[in-house]
C-alpha cells in the first residue's frame, strides 16, 4: 500500500519554555528551563481530527483546584466503560480505581449484563485507559440484594481492602461492608467471586446513630500513618459528612464531622507537595453535576467547588465519581452516570486533566480540543480541511497559562502528534 512520508514523518519545530510538562506549572519565572518539542509521528488519527500526545497532566498543583480553573477534556468514547450484553440487566457506574505497578485496575459496582437486577463489584485492568481487558466478577451479592459502591485500596505487597455498600442489613438499611485480600484473586479467605455475608458488615462505635443509619453509596476508604480512614454519609441524619477510623479496617471509631454538605462523598486521594498534605475529595447527589473539596489535614475540608456538569443527554444524570492517580498527579476521573431519573441504565464516562493544545490557523481561526483519547491524548478537530497551516499554542492544566511561544507547524487531517519535553543542558 503507497503512503505519503511527508504526511507521516514530518516534524514540528524545537522551542524552549520556563516551564517543564512534566509537573505542575511554577510560581514564577525563574524555574529551570526545559526544551519541548511537538512533532508529527507515524500513525493514524480519526479523520477530521489531529491526534496530540503527550498531554497528561503534571504534578498536582493545588492552586488551579482552589481556583477553580482546570482544563478537563471528555473522552471520545461515551461511556468509556459499556455493560456486557450477554445478560438483559445492564446497569454500570460505580468506579474505584486502584494504581499497580503496570497500570490500573477499576472495580466498579453493576448489573455487568447478567440475568438479575442485583448489584455485584466487578473489576478490570488497564495499562493505559486505551484497551481495557481481565473483566471479572469480584463480590457476589450472596445474601443481600445489593452490594455496590466499592472504594478499594491497593498496597506494595499486593494485598487490597475495599469498602462496599451492602443492603439490606438486619433493620433493612444500607451499611458498610469490608473485603479483604492477599492478592487480589481471593476475598475474605474465598476465591472470586466471593459470596457477601452479614459478618462483613462494619462495626463502629463513638457514633449512636450507626445502627439505623442509611449510609447508601457514600463509604469511601482510605489509609494512612498505620490507620484505615472511613469517610461516609448518614442519609437518615443529612447535611453532614463524617470520618470514622480504625487499624483492622473492619472496627472503626468515629472521628466527627469532616464538612457540612448535602452531597455525597464518593473518594478522598492525597498529594504530599513540599512536606504538607493536600486531600481532595469527590462527591456527588443523582443530579446533573459533580463538586470537590480540599484540605491539609484530612478532617476539616474547606468549601466546595463545582467539578465538572453532564455533557449531554446520555450522561444528565451523575451517580458516582472516582479519581485516577499515578503517584504525585491526578489524571482526571471516571463517573457513572445515566439518561433516566430511574437510575438504573448507567454507563461509565472519563474525563481527563490535561494540557491544553490549540492549533491557530493563519487566518486566526482558533480550533481547540474537543475530545481526549485516555489521560495522554487529545483530539483537535479539523472539519473537512485535510491540512491547515498556522502555529500550535501550549497551554498548562489551567487551560489558560501559557507554556510555550507559538509553534510554526501544519496540521493535517487523521495525523497524530506528540508533545514533549526534556530538560536543556
Amino acid at each position: 500500500m503507497r503512503h505519503d512520508r511527508n504526511v507521516l514523518l514530518a516534524a514540528m519545530p524545537f522551542l524552549a519554555i520556563s516551564v517543564g510538562l512534566d509537573r505542575a506549572p511554577a510560581a514564577s519565572s525563574d524555574a529551570k528551563p526545559v526544551a519541548v518539542s511537538i512533532k508529527q509521528i507515524p500513525g493514524q488519527a480519526k479523520l477530521g481530527f489531529i491526534e496530540v500526545h503527550g498531554v497528561a497532566a503534571g504534578a498536582f498543583d493545588p492552586d488551579p483546584w482552589r481556583a477553580g480553573t482546570l482544563h478537563w477534556a471528555p473522552d471520545v468514547r461515551t461511556p468509556l466503560i459499556r455493560p456486557r450484553i450477554s445478560g438483559v440487566f445492564r446497569n454500570i457506574y460505580a468506579p474505584s480505581i486502584v494504581e499497580m505497578p503496570d497500570g490500573w485496575r477499576v472495580f466498579y459496582g453493576a448489573w455487568d449484563g447478567v440475568n438479575t437486577g442485583n448489584d455485584r463489584i466487578y473489576s478490570l485492568q488497564t495499562t493505559d485507559f486505551l484497551d481495557l481487558l481481565d473483566r471479572i466478577t469480584v463480590i457476589d451479592h450472596g445474601c443481600f440484594i445489593h452490594v455496590c459502591n466499592v472504594s478499594a485500596l491497593r498496597f506494595d505487597d499486593g494485598s487490597y481492602h475495599m469498602a462496599c455498600t451492602v443492603y439490606p442489613d438486619r433493620r433493612k438499611r444500607n451499611k458498610p461492608a469490608t473485603f479483604h485480600s492477599p492478592d487480589g484473586k481471593t476475598w475474605n479467605g474465598s476465591p472470586a467471586p466471593y459470596d457477601a455475608k452479614m459478618s462483613d458488615i462494619v462495626e463502629m462505635t463513638g457514633y449512636p446513630p450507626y445502627d439505623n443509619a442509611d449510609i447508601n453509596g457514600v463509604n469511601v476508604l482510605f489509609f494512612e500513618d498505620g490507620a484505615y480512614r472511613l469517610y461516609f454519609n448518614n442519609w437518615r441524619d443529612p447535611g453532614h459528612l463524617y470520618r470514622a477510623s480504625s487499624k483492622d479496617g473492619k472496627r472503626f471509631r468515629f472521628d466527627g464531622t469532616c464538612l457540612d454538605t448535602q452531597h455525597g462523598v464518593n473518594d478522598v486521594k492525597r498529594f504530599d507537595l513540599a512536606g504538607k498534605r493536600h486531600y481532595l475529595m469527590a462527591l456527588h447527589r443523582n443530579t446533573d453535576r459533580l463538586w470537590y473539596s480540599l484540605s491539609t489535614d484530612g478532617m476539616r475540608f474547606g468549601p466546595e467547588r463545582e467539578l465538572a456538569g453532564h455533557l449531554d443527554d446520555r450522561d444528565r444524570y451523575i451517580v458516582a465519581v472516582g479519581w485516577v492517580v499515578r503517584g504525585q498527579r491526578l489524571l482526571g476521573f471516571l463517573y457513572g452516570a445515566g439518561a433516566v431519573p430511574t437510575l438504573n441504565r448507567n454507563r461509565i464516562f472519563a474525563r481527563w486533566l490535561q494540557k491544553k493544545v490549540v492549533f491557530v490557523t493563519d487566518e486566526g481561526k482558533r480550533l481547540t480540543p474537543a475530545w481526549s483519547l485516555g489521560p495522554d491524548r487529545q483530539l483537535i478537530p479539523l472539519g473537512k480541511a485535510g491540512k491547515l497551516a498556522g502555529h500550535f499554542e501550549v497551554f498548562a492544566e489551567d487551560g489558560k497559562t501559557r507554556l510555550a511561544p507559538p509553534v510554526p507547524a501544519h496540521a493535517v487531517s487523521g495525523a497524530v502528534y506528540t508533545l514533549q519535553s526534556s530538560c536543556r543542558r
